[in-house]
C-alpha cells in the first residue's frame, strides 16, 4: 500500500535547505549517516517547515520555523524537541527524536531532526486508492479520540514534564494570550472583535483538571497504519504542547471539525475528512470524549468560541507575514476573509448560547 502513505513533494521556492552546511553537520551528530540525502518538503508550511531527508539507510524528518516569524515563541524548536524526547517513553506514539540544533548559522534557523514514521496522513481528502466504509470511519474517529484520552491520562510527573505547567488559571492565560496575539498581528482588513474578546473574558471557566495537552490535535497531525488506516501509529507537531485543561485541547480539536451539514464557507475551510459518512459529529465527539474521561463539559460554548477565535489568531499571524511580504505563499492571500468568517461564527455561537441560557432561566 505504498501508494497511500504520506509523501513529501518538491521544495518550495525560497525554502531550500543549505545542504553544503547541513549535511556535514548531520553526519557529525547522527551516527551512521551515509550518502547524499534526497530532500523533499511536506505540503502546508503555515506553521513550521517540514522536510524529508532520505539517506542511504536513514529516513529522517527535519523541522524548522518559517521565515519572517511574527511570534518567535510559537516556533521554539528546542522546546518541541525536549517535550517529545520526554514523552516518548510514556507515550510511544511520539517519533524518536535524534538531534536538536540551536546554531542558526547551519541553515539560517534553529531546527531538529527525528525519525520518519511511514504511514498515512489524512488531509482534506482520503489519499487516492484508499476507501473506508462508514464502520471503518467511525472506528478511526473513536480511535483518534481514544488517543487523545490516552495522552490526557499520562502521569505528568512520570513523564518529567511537570515543569511545563504554570498552575491554575490555564484557560484565562490562553484567552489573554490569544487575544494579545491577535491584536499584535491585526492588519487593517480584519475585524477588531472586541465583543468576542469581552465575552471570552467574562465566561472563563475553572480548570476541569490539568494534564499534558497537545493543543493542535487533529487528523493531519496523526500518522495512520497503512495496513489498517483506522489505527493511529504516531502523533506529530508538538510545538504547542503544554500542561493545561484537557477541555481546552478538545475545544481546539473541535474547532477544526467540519461536518457534512455545515455551511458552505465552513466546508471550504475543511482541512481534514471529518465530513465522511460514519464520522462522529462535533456533539457526538465531545460526548464520547467526556464519557471516556469522566468529565462534565459545563459551558461548552466557551470552548467552541475559544477554539474558533484561536484559529483566527493563528491565521492572522500567518496572514500578517503574507501581508508584510515576509512569505510569498499564495495560499495565504485570502486568509483575511476566513478571519472575518471565523469571527462571524464566534458571534453566532455567543448569541445562540445567550438564547439557550435565557430559555433555561425563564
Amino acid at each position: 500500500m505504498a501508494s497511500i502513505t504520506d509523501k513529501a513533494g518538491d521544495v518550495r521556492d525560497g525554502e531550500a535547505l543549505d545542504l553544503a552546511r547541513l549535511d556535514p553537520w548531520l553526519k557529525q551528530h547522527v551516527p551512521g549517516l551515509a550518502g547524499t540525502p534526497k530532500v523533499t518538503q511536506y505540503p502546508g508550511g503555515a506553521s513550521n517547515w517540514t522536510y524529508r531527508l532520505q539517506y542511504d539507510a536513514h529516513d529522517l524528518i527535519l523541522r524548522r520555523p518559517p521565515a519572517g516569524t511574527k511570534a518567535r515563541s510559537a516556533h521554539d524548536m528546542g522546546r518541541e524537541f525536549r517535550i517529545q524526547q520526554a514523552l516518548q517513553p510514556v507515550f510511544p506514539l511520539v517519533p524518536a527524536m535524534l538531534v536538536h540544533c540551536d546554531d542558526e548559522s547551519v541553515i539560517g534557523a534553529e531546527f531538529y531532526v527525528m525519525q520518519r514514521l511511514d504511514g498515512i496522513i489524512l488531509r482534506k481528502h482520503l489519499p487516492r486508492g484508499l476507501s473506508m466504509t462508514p464502520a471503518q470511519v467511525r472506528r478511526l474517529c473513536t480511535n483518534m479520540l481514544d488517543t487523545l484520552v490516552a495522552l490526557h491520562r499520562i502521569d505528568v510527573d512520570a513523564a518529567g514534564l511537570a515543569q511545563l505547567g504554570k498552575g491554575a488559571g490555564y484557560a484565562q492565560r490562553q484567552v489573554e494570550g490569544w487575544i494579545g496575539r491577535y491584536e499584535k498581528a491585526r492588519t487593517w482588513n480584519v475585524p477588531r472583535s472586541r465583543g468576542i474578546a469581552a465575552w471570552l473574558r467574562a465566561n472563563i471557566p475553572a480548570d476541569s483538571r490539568n494534564c499534558i495537552i497537545h493543543n493542535d490535535f487533529r487528523f493531519d497531525n496523526l500518522v495512520l497504519d497503512a495496513q489498517d488506516p483506522t489505527r493511529v501509529i504516531g502523533v506529530l507537531d508538538w510545538e504547542l504542547a503544554t500542561i493545561g485543561d484537557p477541555l481546552m485541547d478538545l475545544g481546539n480539536t473541535m474547532a477544526y471539525w467540519v461536518q457534512a451539514d455545515d455551511d458552505p464557507v465552513m466546508r471550504k475551510l475543511r482541512r481534514q475528512p471529518t465530513d465522511l459518512p460514519g464520522m462522529l459529529t462535533r456533539r457526538e465527539a465531545v460526548d464520547y470524549y467526556c464519557t471516556r474521561m469522566g468529565i462534565v463539559p459545563g459551558n461548552w460554548a466557551f470552548h467552541e468560541v475559544q477554539g474558533l477565535f484561536r484559529i483566527s489568531a493563528i491565521a492572522q499571524q500567518i496572514y500578517y507575514r503574507y501581508h508584510h511580504k515576509q512569505t510569498r505563499n499564495p495560499a495565504f492571500r485570502h486568509f483575511w476573509l476566513f478571519i472575518h468568517y471565523l469571527h462571524w461564527r464566534c458571534r453566532r455561537l455567543i448569541h445562540q448560547h445567550a438564547r439557550e441560557h435565557e430559555a433555561a432561566t425563564t
